[in-house]
């Protein structure tokens, strides 16, 4: 990736995450078994291959720092209370999406500093897609392995606006939605952390999450959208921050492509309640 328009710390979580994307595809396109967690969600051997691959190549960067993963025992709070900067990974986001065989599925892997995500990739490993972003770098995608690096940006709310909404996990916050811009848009579904990428490409305008998430779902996505000129926040209108506290789960939060409406407002005026 030595022709990358961004820095080479960029470049090499980029090809981490390309490193873990091939280990995926090994597993799927053979037959796999699904396991439950704890929480009964899905677990394969794709999760835990791409966890041993990130987990191997950050640890090879200049400067260890601590991880936390999707796929690993985080730290308690006690430890990471005093984490200034760390990497917050999910091997395989979109398990559900991978076990259907649909390719909505996604690598991500941010840097975290100061509650703030200031580096981030997410990678698509059947299409190949992968975005690059990082603070002050902009936000990049690369079509396909080896192809040339774009810049992408957000667009102006687009009328009728696109809603990004989640493949798995139903339409939640309709009435919400329709307070904040108004009941004319169109819906486009799709799995994992690709919803915020859609906003930060230009391809739609608003991701609203009602319902839990967990900080490694969104931190690697909110740094390409943030460099693209989007933001990621909270029902409050605040940017979704990270390492808060005892709990790894984030607030309900909304993702935004056009930083000229002022969201903040419109949130403050809506009926949060409302379904």
């Amino acid at each position: 990736m030595s022709n990358a328009p961004f820095s080479t710390l960029l470049q090499q979580v980029a090809t981490i995450a390309r490193d873990a994307g091939a280990a995926i595809l090994e597993v799927y396109g053979d037959d796999f078994e699904v396991q439950r967690k704890d929480d009964h969600s899905p677990l394969t051997a794709a999760d835990l291959a791409a966890q041993q691959v990130i987990t191997a190549g950050l640890g090879r960067l200049d400067g260890v720092l601590p991880v936390i993963s999707e796929e690993a025992r985080a730290a308690p709070w006690s430890q990471r209370r005093e984490w200034q900067r760390y990497w917050l990974v999910d091997p395989l986001d979109g398990t559900r999406e991978f076990v259907k065989r649909n390719g909505e599925f996604t690598v991500n892997i941010a840097l975290i500093e100061h509650h703030q995500p200031v580096l981030g990739v997410v990678l698509a490993p059947v299409t190949g897609e992968l975005y690059a972003a990082a603070r002050d770098q902009g936000a990049w995608m690369q079509a396909k392995q080896d192809a040339a690096w774009q810049r992408i940006g957000t667009r102006a709310l687009a009328q009728p606006p696109a809603v990004a909404g989640s493949r798995s996990h139903g339409g939640a916050g309709t009435a919400l939605l329709l307070q904040l811009i108004g009941d004319d848009y169109e819906t486009r579904s799709l799995g994992s952390s690709l919803k915020f990428c859609l906003l930060a490409r230009g391809d739609a305008d608003v991701y609203l999450r009602r319902g839990a998430t967990s900080e490694w779902d969104t931190a690697a996505a909110q740094s390409v959208l943030e460099e693209a000129g989007g933001a990621v926040l909270d029902l409050a209108g605040e940017p979704l921050r990270y390492n808060r506290g005892d709990s790894l789960i984030n607030p309900e939060f909304i993702a935004v492509g056009d930083l000229a409406i002022d969201w903040k407002a419109r949130l403050a005026l809506a009926d949060l309640d409302a379904p």
